[in-house]
């Protein structure tokens, strides 16, 4: 995931602009409707695995990342931001961490049905899946809408761009100050939705480790437009975006919707910040309803074999067993017992 910009100091009672302050579109109250709120167009390009430098199977796409590319319309734009900044999602889905001091979790289903029914969506699936290269659905519920928040100040702002135009004139810029360390994501996909006006703004790309060791950058996408990253693959970082007073960002997670395509999900930079009951129950629940997929389709064949009269492929069902049994031991590590969780700490990898 992201991390936001450096923050007010105070966010215990939080004091930040409304919609209406920052936005010219007046959110309505319309239940989400693609025809009227998806605003889709692929990306003019997207990067793959090999164009990086990377092994062609280093993810379960050749994707690596996408150029940024519209996906909503500014008018679900404002209503996303009308739920994310509603008191109840600030005051009871608000987590801190030391990579970020202000982030909005778990809070879709109950708070911000707008949010959640845009997400969940088979046309808006649909249009993320094209990008990514492999049909995906939702890593699960908490992990939809995520928001990074950064505000600043007017006189923080021109600090910033007083900083960075001193920086060029001493051939010393400061743009390419990273909001988080290199790292990895903890699912295999994510979508990542400018939720703010970034007209003004300098800097705030995504800086991608290629395989030489060379860095890329691709550039941060404008409001209602989002960028598709394969990060649980590749070693990435924010970099610090200048001249702008708010940056809202949002985040959702997805894994392969088959599951017979691997699903290397881990919960490390998660946990930290996460209900952990509830990330449990869905991380358990839908490590169990792939392993329950995979051993019916497993049943099927055995009995497939033995109706035809053929001996079992001995070698094929123990190479099964293996991958499950690694399956399941993957699935308990990382449900580290709470009193073993070091609360809003994240690592970098």
């Amino acid at each position: 995931m992201a991390a936001a910009d450096v923050l007010l100091p105070s966010i215990a009672t939080p004091n930040w602009p409304s919609p209406s302050e920052t936005a010219t579109i007046p959110p309505t109250k319309d239940a989400f409707d693609p025809k009227k709120h998806l605003n889709f167009t692929p990306p003019a390009k997207v990067f793959t695995m090999k164009d990086i430098g990377l092994p062609e199977d280093t993810g379960v796409s050749p994707l690596a990342v996408s150029e940024p590319f519209p996906l909503f319309t500014p008018e679900a734009i404002m209503r996303m931001r009308e739920e994310v900044l509603s008191n109840d999602v600030l005051t009871k889905c608000q987590y801190s961490s030391n990579l970020a001091q202000a982030q909005l979790r778990g809070y879709a289903d109950k708070y911000a049905p707008f949010v959640y029914d845009a997400w969940k969506h088979p046309t808006t699936l649909a249009a993320v899946s094209q990008v990514a290269g492999i049909d995906l659905t939702l890593q699960f519920d908490f992990e939809i809408g995520h928001i990074n928040l950064s505000f600043k100040t007017e006189e923080q702002k021109q600090r910033e761009l007083q900083a960075y135009l001193e920086g060029i004139a001493s051939n010393t810029p400061t743009d390419d100050m990273p909001i988080v360390g290199w790292h990895r994501d903890s699912y295999p996909f994510v979508c990542v939705t400018m939720l703010s006006d970034c007209r003004e703004m300098i800097g705030g790309e995504t800086a991608l480790r290629m395989g030489t060791g060379e860095v890329l950058k691709v550039r941060g996408p404008q409001m209602g437009h989002a960028v598709v990253l394969q990060g649980r693959y590749i070693e990435h970082q924010a970099l610090r975006a200048l001249g702008a007073m708010e940056r809202i960002t949002m985040v959702t997670s997805y894994r392969p919707r088959s599951p017979r395509v691997r699903d290397d999900t881990v919960l490390t930079t998660v946990r930290p910040i996460s209900d952990l009951s509830e990330l449990y129950y869905q991380f358990a629940k839908y490590r169990l309803e792939i392993m329950e997929e995979r051993i019916r389709e497993q049943l099927r064949e055995l009995v497939d074999t033995k109706m035809a009269g053929r001996k079992i492929a001995l070698k094929k069902m123990k190479a099964f067993l293996a991958e499950q049994e690694h399956f399941l031991a993957h699935t308990n590590r990382e449900m580290v017992e709470e009193d073993e969780v070091a609360k809003s700490m994240i690592t970098s990898h």
